[in-house]
């Protein structure tokens, strides 16, 4: 790509974004949103990405990508452009190296260091987690520490997944063994520290105790094999504990997951609807959930897609209380396009809704009742009210 291209570099940084938000808390390579099975047999997928509904057709893309081929230039910039016209917000174009980590991201595999962050009132990014194992943990880098810059480009103030493209390599297509130098800071100290970048699994589904006897179930992800895992944690849950099923920072993952979660907690019915093209279709949950023990969902400003679908589907059928604060109001729909050089593109060609018929795309989800930071505790206190969990 042409350093001398501004637009398609900032094309390019916005593609780079939209692959992590499934990731969108952790400093890691991750996919961008969930996807829907293909209804119509096509073989395409459809994901979720909080965007304006497109106004260019996938032909459209294709026809601009294939000429530009035949002219001798980059088949991917001819795309970006056209899907930038379309006005689609989240409308992207991926290489095949892209949209093959998209796909690994969602069976739980990426490419990065291992990091975990947030991004603190201050602008600050901080570090929450270090996965075993990984670069970061062999660099001794810890929970509590700041990072400040990555290659040089000091990332305070910056969104989180602008902070993961960076940390991916995007601009350059960074594989696994490519070295990224991080700018640390911890108390007083001040240093730098070169990685390289990693094949990492990641466990999206993470299960605690609390004292109370209240069970912590943990989604980060949607990716492939939660919602069997989010069921299985249900079953060996005690008889009439209370569940804290936390969806905080969940940006996303696969559809079909989070309909086998809400199936855990529903006999089935209704989980949401969504049109593709103007037709209209719907998700049903597995008969036979656990539709007895009290149950609060934990939400925040990061939740989004696939979990706020999730959210919606427990809120209107009446099966949790929502306790955190409005979910982030990504419910629009994409399908991806294969183009002349084996990139994809994705547009905009739907929205979903909740059991009630409510547009999350661009609202978001409300929740009963408002908490900050002691979200937890507040989600513990109402379990107890609404059951005996121990």
């Amino acid at each position: 790509m042409s350093g001398s291209d501004p637009f398609c570099q900032s094309r390019r940084f916005r593609r780079g974004a939209a692959l992590t938000l499934v990731f969108a808390g952790a400093l890691v390579t991750g996919a961008a949103t969930g996807s829907f099975p293909d209804p119509a047999g096509s073989g395409r997928g459809a994901a979720f990405q909080g965007a304006a509904r497109a106004t260019v057709r996938p032909e459209a893309v294709q026809k601009a990508a294939a000429e530009a081929m035949a002219d001798g230039k980059s088949p991917m910039e001819a795309a970006e452009r056209a899907v930038s016209r379309s006005g689609d917000r989240w409308g992207a174009v991926y290489s095949q190296g892209e949209y093959q980590e998209f796909k690994e991201a969602l069976d739980g595999q990426y490419t990065g260091v291992g990091l975990w962050a947030r991004r603190a009132g201050d602008g600050r990014i901080e570090v929450t987690k270090v996965q075993s194992g990984s670069p970061a943990a062999t660099a001794r880098i810890r929970k509590g520490d700041r990072l400040r810059s990555v290659d040089g480009t000091a990332v305070d103030g910056r969104p989180v997944t602008e902070v993961v493209a960076l940390l991916r390599g995007d601009a350059l297509d960074a594989p696994a063994g490519t070295a990224v130098r991080l700018g640390l800071e911890r108390g007083a100290r001040t240093w730098s520290e070169t990685l390289r970048r990693a094949r990492l699994s990641t466990d999206s589904v993470t299960v605690r105790r609390l004292s109370a006897g209240v069970t912590v179930i943990r989604i980060d992800a949607f990716t492939k094999g939660a919602g069997d895992v989010v069921r299985s944690a249900v079953r060996q849950t005690p008889a009439g504990a209370g569940i804290v099923l936390d969806l905080r920072g969940n940006s996303g993952g696969l559809v079909t997951e989070a309909v086998t979660a809400a199936s855990a907690f529903l006999d089935g019915g209704l989980v949401a609807t969504y049109d593709v093209d103007g037709e209209q279709r719907a998700l049903h949950a597995e008969a036979r959930g656990d539709t007895t023990r009290p149950l609060v969902a934990l939400v925040d400003g990061g939740t989004m897609s696939a979990a706020e679908l999730l959210t919606g589907a427990l809120q209107d059928r009446g099966r949790a209380v929502v306790v955190g604060s409005r979910t982030f109001g990504k419910g629009s729909i994409q399908m991806p396009t294969r183009l002349p050089d084996g990139s994809v593109a994705e547009l905009t060609v739907g929205h979903y809704r909740t059991p009630s018929g409510h547009t999350v795309d661009g609202r978001g989800i409300t929740p009963d009742l408002v908490a900050g930071r002691r979200a937890l505790e507040r989600a513990e206190t109402v379990l107890s009210g609404l059951g005996d969990p121990s």
